[in-house]
């Protein structure tokens, strides 16, 4: 990376925590566009050069991620099933310790994810984003197999298996664990959430 990509880099990441920490402050609504880049000591032009909007300040390091399940299907391996690629690529990224699937120790990315969650329209923005992502899924299943409605229930599978586990990673740091315990057992997790899938919810949780 050239000295000039590293000091954009460096610019961005600046931008992206001042605002944060403004939004963690006072909220999301009352924080203007032109008082992150007064903080970040840029332009109001440079914030809008960076990330396009005040929304993206928020999405824009961690949008790409809710494309990753149909990323893993794409990409995936010969003679490996669209579960066994998406089950693979999570727990590739456990590996890697990644932020995306709930394994960040960082204080202030854990607060941006409630930072969401108690902010209408980021919420809005986040779950129409999970759900292009699993439409996009589900578009690339119903190309390769010409069943639109069988594909459609698939990537919802895959989604919510992925999303469970991810999910109960955020649950576990947030309760005090730390990042290497919760990724310890998360082959464990992922096995259970996935078998689901696989084998079906015949007679799972059935009524004695």
């Amino acid at each position: 990376m050239g000295l000039r990509e590293r000091k954009k880099l460096q610019t961005a990441s600046r931008i992206w925590r001042v605002a944060v920490t403004l939004f963690l402050e006072r909220g999301f609504d009352d924080v203007s566009v032109q008082e992150i880049a007064d903080a970040a000591e840029v332009s109001k032009m440079t914030v809008f050069n960076y990330f396009g909007s005040k929304e993206d300040v928020v999405f824009r390091p961690v949008e790409d991620h809710f494309g990753d399940a149909a990323r893993a299907v794409r990409e995936r391996r010969p003679e490996e099933s669209p579960l066994e690629a998406v089950r693979r690529q999570l727990l590739e990224m456990v590996e890697a310790r990644d932020p995306a699937v709930g394994l960040n120790g960082d204080p202030i990315a854990r607060q941006v994810r409630e930072l969401v969650m108690r902010t209408p329209v980021l919420m809005e923005r986040a779950f129409l984003a999970a759900q292009k992502g699993t439409r996009d899924l589900a578009a690339l299943l119903a190309e390769e197999t010409g069943d639109t409605m069988a594909a459609t229930v698939a990537a919802a599978m895959l989604s919510a298996a992925r999303n469970a586990v991810i999910e109960e990673h955020h649950r576990r740091i947030d309760a005090g664990e730390s990042v290497d315990a919760v990724a310890a057992d998360a082959p464990e997790r992922a096995g259970r959430a996935f078998a689901l899938v696989e084998h079906g919810l015949g007679d799972y949780a059935r009524k004695a």
